[in-house]
């Protein structure tokens, strides 16, 4: 024990969701076979647990590489891939590994029918993240694409549309938007696509953080869903720390005899917030 005396406990519901522990597995049952596999775009947005995959084997090539390869084995991560990617492998004789999450398979196929009934598409997402690039490639990138409501215009957007979101976008903030769409007239045909694996980690994580002097959130610093449930346990516990690895913990953020919970993203493996435990109580 330390010289703080600290008490923790792990948030045993945070951690990876089942579509990046199916998509790790996956890398790693193939590299017992393999000596190289390369995963187009990070497998997951933890540094930590790249790392911990680069030792393996796992190579990370971003689209340009992937267009100049062939006859290579590729993993397509949980986040799903436009059909342009799936025309690259067929051209360039790639074996592609598809480890796509299949709540973002039916999501895919679902805008497509949206798009075939010629409906106004409407996602709220981040346009840049790699789940909305993917959506948006199956519909020729016709959907309209927005973060915040500052982006709408309410006087130009059509009488009727269809309005989807990003998987792991915050349940609460859908809904007001919903809300203020209804409000100014305009008629939504709402499609909660968010993963409730995902929207249900928001009522957990504020009981869980309402319980503890202080809190420490692990995850990797390109995480989306991150950002989103750390701002989330920010807003109830303001003793809230953000870190990547258990190297960024900081002693004087502690005092003596506190307890901390810990907790992290989606994106966040249990073995980092293990190592972060160990950690604190060395301090």
């Amino acid at each position: 024990m330390g010289e703080l005396n600290l008490t923790t406990e792990i948030d045993q519901k945070s951690g990876f969701c089942f579509g990046v522990i199916s998509a790790i597995e996956k890398a790693e049952k193939t590299l017992d076979s393999y000596e190289k596999l390369y995963c187009l775009g990070e497998i997951v947005h933890n540094d930590e647990e790249i790392k911990r995959l680069e030792l393996k084997g796992l190579i990370t090539i971003a689209k340009p590489e992937y267009e100049a390869m062939q006859n290579k084995t590729v993993l397509f991560r949980a986040h799903g891939e436009p059909p342009e990617s799936y025309k690259i492998a067929k051209k360039n004789n790639l074996n592609i590994i598809d480890a796509s999450c299949p709540i973002i398979l039916k999501l895919q196929k679902t805008v497509k029918k949206s798009y075939d009934n010629n409906e106004h598409i409407y996602i709220f997402g981040k346009k840049k993240h790699p789940e909305i690039i993917a959506l948006n490639g199956q519909i020729d990138n016709k959907a309209f694409v927005f973060e915040s409501m500052d982006e709408l215009d309410l006087k130009k957007i059509p009488s009727e549309i269809t309005l989807y979101s990003q998987t792991t976008q915050s349940l609460e903030t859908f809904r007001k938007i919903v809300k203020t769409l209804q409000d100014s007239g305009i008629k939504v045909q709402v499609k909660d696509t968010i993963c409730r694996q995902v929207s249900n980690r928001e009522p957990n994580l504020i009981e869980f953080c309402k319980r503890f002097n202080k809190v420490v959130f692990i995850a990797g610093t390109n995480s989306s869903n991150g950002k989103v449930l750390y701002n989330i346990c920010k807003k109830i516990n303001e003793h809230t720390h953000y870190i990547s690895s258990p190297e960024q913990l900081q002693k004087e953020w502690f005092n003596k005899n506190d307890k901390v919970g810990i907790c992290g993203g989606t994106s966040t493996p249990m073995w980092l917030m293990k190592k972060v435990e160990e950690k604190l109580l060395s301090l």
